[in-house]
């Protein structure tokens, strides 16, 4: 069984996961009224917001990169790929740094709402530049596997209009 992480390790390892850990410690800590001169209530519900923010920040990152997945696979248009295309790479990488263990479980659970925002994106982009067929064709539900999303190079299939 491995040790476990101190506070400083986790903090480095897993940010989002030392915050809630961080958060439900003041809370216990104000319940025991201790006479310490710190707003306790509110250093709980800041540090939980860190955490929340950087768990935000990476689903944000994610939706991007599934509505630009599927502008690639389905629209039948070819100037904008490279933008896309450039845009997953962006998104990648900002994830890329900010990954751990507790977010990557947040973020598969999280998918299939993640799909359904972008989908939702990609129709409406796709419905205003006129790719009405496009815009209705991904399906309900999401067939991208985070590995593939966050896997540096991989792209889906071209399905419109070429190659």
């Amino acid at each position: 069984m491995p040790r476990a992480m101190t506070d400083p390790e986790l903090y480095e390892a897993d940010f989002y996961a030392w915050t809630k850990i961080q958060a439900d410690r003041l809370r216990r800590l104000q319940a025991e009224r201790p006479n310490l001169d710190l707003d306790l209530p509110h250093l709980a519900e800041e540090v939980e917001d860190l955490g929340k923010s950087e768990r935000n920040a990476l689903r944000s990152h994610l939706r991007r990169i599934i509505e630009h997945c599927l502008k690639l696979e389905w629209s039948p248009a070819t100037d904008p790929h490279g933008s896309w295309r450039r845009s997953i790479s962006e998104a990648r990488l900002e994830i890329e740094g900010r990954m751990t263990a507790t977010l990557r479980h947040d973020m598969i659970n999280d998918l299939p709402r993640l799909y359904d925002g972008a989908r939702e994106l990609a129709h409406d982009a796709l419905t205003e530049h006129g790719e009405i067929e496009a815009a209705a064709a991904p399906p309900a539900a999401n067939p991208y596997s985070l590995d593939d999303l966050l896997t540096r190079g991989w792209y889906p299939r071209r399905r419109a209009g070429g190659s």
